[in-house]
């Protein structure tokens, strides 16, 4: 049964969520139609413009994100903290970056003085709007819609341009976190639209790849997407034990893993997942699968089903269990699977 989206999107569970929008009737509306012969391929420019523009107003960090030909994936985080040190004219400015505001609001940023009542007011639409800046339902509303009405325009039609409202997985924890990152960022390798995760268009690994031996981006360039940190390495000549890293040291960034252990996964995984380099799978397995005690086989196997695996949530059994209880459910998908994928 259809739930409201405010139950299946809870900060008091989580703040990492696995999102998914596609195209109606699933048509390669972002790519190459083979029953009409047109090519759309500019579109998942739109949407990666769309989303550079979106990062930098919402209180949203993007983690990773894959644009296909006729659907898309995130991975975002709230920053609920972010959004809440935003002073009232920074909220007004950044809302109205997206809408039109209102006289209030305008004179808010004008310092020009207003009385009790109408501070009463802006006191309300500055929470309304600090709230707005932080939902991924509002930022999934700018996003798809703007896409939706721009392709309308190209095709001279009305009507959907999206099957239907976008698909939304809470990640319960850390292991559902990287599961669904290596999904999302080697979802075009597993399409067949690329061979390597850094010839990949439209991803974040192919981003953040291209990023290390790139100097930063002069202000006249085309603006890329701010993507979430990963936590800073170890000191030089310091390796982490488990207990150092769960005591602290990955709390310097968004995203809790090192960079370099989770490229070294991407690596192996997309590799393995080649049905014509089965063979050339290295004996060592990344360590952080040892880390987060994912078995390497059932890794192979479960990864590139979490979509349907799982359905509202994905996580460890011991994480799925209050999830369900949240949403009123003595029984939810994914208990299976994460016996399976997570060993637990």
């Amino acid at each position: 049964m259809t739930q409201a989206r405010r139950t299946l999107i809870s900060l008091d569970q989580t703040s990492w969520f696995h999102i998914c929008s596609r195209c109606i009737k699933r048509s390669f509306l972002m790519g190459e139609d083979k029953y009409s012969g047109k090519n759309y391929e500019h579109r998942r420019e739109w949407i990666s413009d769309k989303l550079a523009e979106l990062g930098d107003i919402f209180a949203l960090d993007i983690a990773a994100y894959a644009v296909l030909s006729n659907h898309y994936h995130l991975v975002l985080h709230i920053d609920a903290e972010k959004a809440a040190g935003w002073s009232d004219k920074t909220v007004i400015r950044r809302w109205m970056m997206l809408f039109k505001g209102n006289e209030l609001a305008l004179k808010v940023l004008k310092n020009q003085p207003i009385n009790k009542a109408e501070q009463y007011l802006v006191d309300d639409l500055v929470a309304e709007w600090r709230k707005r800046l932080s939902s991924i339902s509002w930022f999934m509303r700018c996003l798809n819609e703007h896409i939706a009405r721009l392709a309308n325009a190209e095709d001279k039609c009305t009507g959907r341009f999206w099957e239907g409202r976008f698909k939304s997985q809470a990640l319960l924890d850390e292991q559902a976190i990287i599961t669904c990152m290596a999904y999302v960022d080697l979802n075009p390798v597993r399409a067949g639209m690329a061979e390597l995760p850094e010839t990949s268009d439209f991803t974040a690994i192919q981003q953040r790849i291209q990023s290390l031996n790139k100097p930063a981006k002069k202000a006249k360039d085309k603006k890329s997407i701010r993507l979430a940190n990963f936590c800073k390495p170890p000191k030089k000549n310091h390796l982490p034990t488990a207990d150092s890293v769960d005591q602290g040291q990955r709390s310097t960034g968004v995203i809790p893993f090192y960079w370099r252990d989770y490229l070294e996964l991407i690596d192996w995984t997309g590799r393995a997942i080649l049905p014509n380099k089965s063979g050339a799978i290295a004996l060592a397995s990344p360590k952080i699968l040892q880390r987060l005690e994912i078995g390497v086989d059932d890794w192979l196997e479960h990864m590139p089903r979490i979509e349907t695996d799982f359905h509202h949530c994905i996580g460890r059994g011991d994480a799925i269990r209050p999830c369900a209880e949240k949403l009123d459910q003595c029984w939810v998908k994914g208990l299976g699977a994460a016996r399976r994928l997570f060993g637990c």
